[in-house]
């Protein structure tokens, strides 16, 4: 792999800050092989999480799941220590809304099921409307194919009948239901039917970037028992995706409450920081902010902890 990753400043590491990566839980990392450009592979992630003491890291790619690797690595490279975790994209490369996909990737050891994230409707009219949008999202190294929408509605703004199909698989296996890059207005329908079907571990990832959530929809999220992971790489020096300030990680926490905030890092593209100097730079601001050990433990290990049933 292409190992270029921007390197973290030569300072004196935070024993606070060392003592809080030790354990935490990365439910957002960009390993590859991937037709995105990634700085490492996904056994190089499971080794960089190895050497900084994570206890977990679920791989993401929005083209494929990488169940069957994350089988291999926990089998052959169980002496590293840290448990490797995947789960089911719905995007065109997969099927769409495919629930043959989802049943089978559950039944290899899927703990999460994404619904579209890059294919999504929503997601590519932000694409449409925005024309720096390009420098918001990675881009694939060669180019594919243009995405066909996905939603989970139908014309008539109801719930697709294979998305209930989905919801079933989800609930009978309890494993975790991402609304993806769903649109907020598809995302209460979507989980209003999950938890009559017994979805009990619901997600939504990076709220205010592309989901279009307020800090208004992130309180009724939290009250409804939903998890929100923000992503680390929106405030580490240095990304190409810093898009926010402190004070606005502090808002969304608040928003939607430390017991229901997950801390990932989102990282793993290249030419960007490292997955640990984000966990890094994000646990330095957390405590900067004034959250305590015990806060920011909760939201990078005990919560996703919580949510992922480890």
């Amino acid at each position: 792999m292409n190992t270029s990753a921007v390197a973290a400043p030569a300072t004196g590491l935070d024993p606070r800050v060392e003592n809080l990566v030790q354990g935490a839980i990365d439910l957002h990392c960009h390993s590859g092989p991937s037709v995105m450009a990634r700085y490492l592979d996904h056994l190089e992630a499971m080794r960089e999480a190895s050497e900084a003491g994570l206890k977990a890291v679920l791989l993401k790619d929005h083209y494929y799941s990488a169940t069957p690797v994350t089988y291999l690595l926990n089998k052959h490279f169980s002496n590293l220590g840290v448990l490797m975790l995947s789960g089911v994209p719905l995007n065109n490369a997969v099927g769409g809304l495919n629930v043959h996909a989802v049943e089978h990737g559950i039944k290899l050891g899927a703990r999460l099921v994404w619904m579209p994230t890059f294919s999504s409707a929503n997601h590519i009219d932000h694409h449409k409307q925005d024309h720096k949008f390009t420098d918001k999202f990675p881009q694939t190294k060669k180019k594919m194919i243009d995405p066909v929408p996905l939603t989970v509605l139908d014309a008539g703004g109801k719930l697709k009948e294979e998305v209930k199909d989905i919801l079933d698989l989800i609930a009978e296996a309890d494993v975790v239901l991402s609304a993806g890059h769903l649109h907020i207005s598809e995302i209460w329908p979507l989980f209003d039917e999950a938890r009559k079907r017994g979805v009990k571990r619901l997600l939504v990832n990076h709220p205010t970037y592309v989901v279009d959530a307020t800090l208004d929809d992130m309180k009724v999220l939290a009250r409804d028992g939903v998890y929100m992971e923000h992503s680390m790489c929106m405030w580490v020096p240095g990304s190409k995706f810093k898009f926010y300030e402190p004070e606005f990680l502090r808002q969304i926490i608040e928003a939607g409450t430390v017991d229901r905030t997950i801390l990932g890092s989102d990282l793993g593209q290249q030419g960007n920081p490292r997955i640990v100097d984000g966990f890094r730079h994000v646990i330095r601001t957390c405590l900067d902010l004034g959250y305590t050990e015990a806060e920011v433990r909760k939201m990078t290990s005990t919560n996703a902890s919580a949510l992922m049933g480890i």
